[in-house]
């Protein structure tokens, strides 16, 4: 079954506007939710009437409503590296057996012109917009160059149905394009549209009496919370006064992670300088109170919404050297790039910083407008919504 919740828009689309179905696998505010509000917003500015599918009711919704599209809860496979396992295969193929009837039942009932799907990991989507005669675009935010080359190919595979292909990196492009012959010819890259603060606050001048740290995202192994806490330990050792703030949760099932943290921050005598906020849907409190933000994935990363917001933030920021960080971040000086899973390279790099404290601040500043015409939202919605009537015609 699905539920449909109404959003309201200032201006709504005009009468006899094309209708577009956005399937979404994830109700949270994370990087790809927080582009895909961005996206819906481009969508209803271009005049397209818009209905997005979440799993869930979840803190996205609202933000959906506000943007001013329908939220309908429907029910959606998603794939993971589980399926490659007889368990997960099998507890895949009873949600996707779920997922055909009730995407079915919402295809019939809203009617719409044209298919987006915001990520490789629904394709459920993409078969019922063919199976419906429906044109359909996908946005991928994913880049698993790491996992098997047979997930890579069932992830990558089902965007032969799709008209148009959005990559929000080269990085993500060139996987997609390596993962299945023939996908290159009909993949664009957009960069991601990211908002910046309502009320920018400048970095403070002075970095006492202690320069805070600051860690957004998803708590795991892969996104290198550990080695931001490794490198807080290295830098509290060699006698400088620091803090980290941890701003984020765990996936469903994963607490594990979150219990192994803790006890890595006990173990190393960080209780009093690491403090756990869990997930937080407004980001931007806290980039205005820390002075350098970090982003120590050790695996590849699609993009970096996290070192874009702390660009646009006016903070320094240290990212691992890989994939799409480097794309995120390379070009501004306020930024430096390090050795994933490297967490002597990541302190070494906090302590320059604290070094050179006035041209690391200065050079944030310089930094922030920079980021924020590159990922400008409004130039990003107009360019999602172009590419979506391009699909239509």
């Amino acid at each position: 079954m699905f539920r449909t919740v109404h959003g309201e828009s200032d201006s709504g689309p005009a009468a006899g506007a094309s209708s577009v179905l956005v399937a979404h696998p994830s109700p949270d505010l994370y990087g790809s939710d927080r582009v895909l509000i961005e996206s819906v917003r481009g969508l209803v500015a271009g005049g397209m009437s818009v209905t997005v599918t979440l799993p869930a009711q979840g803190p996205l919704t609202a933000e959906i409503e506000e943007a001013g599209a329908t939220v309908v809860i429907c029910p959606t496979p998603v794939i993971r590296k589980s399926i490659l396992t007889p368990r997960g295969f099998a507890s895949f193929s009873l949600h996707l057996a779920r997922g055909i009837i009730a995407g079915s039942r919402l295809m019939r009932t809203a009617k719409p012109d044209v298919i987006y799907v915001n990520t490789l990991t629904i394709p459920l989507w993409s078969v019922l917009a063919r199976a419906f005669g429906k044109p359909v675009l996908t946005h991928v935010h994913e880049a698993e160059r790491s996992a098997p080359r047979i997930f890579r190919f069932l992830l990558s595979a089902p965007l032969l149905l799709s008209r148009s292909v959005i990559a929000n990196s080269d990085f993500s492009a060139a996987v997609v394009a390596d993962s299945v012959r023939g996908l290159a010819a009909r993949t664009v890259v957009v960069y991601n549209g990211v908002a910046g603060p309502p009320d920018p606050e400048a970095a403070r001048t002075d970095l006492a009496p202690a320069v805070r740290l600051l860690y957004v995202g998803r708590l795991s192994s892969r996104k290198g919370v550990d080695v931001a806490v490794s490198a807080l330990g290295s830098i509290v050792k060699r006698g400088v006064s620091a803090s980290l703030d941890v701003v984020g949760a765990v996936f469903p099932g994963y607490e594990w992670y979150e219990l192994e943290l803790r006890d890595m921050v006990d173990n190393l005598g960080l209780s009093e300088h690491v403090t756990f906020h869990g997930f937080t849907p407004d980001v931007w409190p806290h980039l205005a109170r820390t002075d350098i933000v970090l982003v120590p994935s050790r695996l590849d990363e699609p993009f970096g919404n996290t070192a874009v917001e702390a660009l646009l933030a006016g903070r320094p920021v240290i990212v691992s050297d890989t994939s799409g960080l480097r794309e995120a971040a390379g070009n501004y000086r306020s930024a430096q790039l390090v050795s994933p899973g490297d967490a002597g390279a990541l302190a070494e790099a906090v302590e320059r910083v604290v070094d050179n404290w006035p041209a690391y601040r200065d050079h944030a500043q310089t930094d922030a407008a920079a980021a924020l015409a590159r990922h400008s939202p409004q130039g990003y919605g107009a360019r999602i919504s172009a590419e979506l009537k391009a699909v239509l015609t």
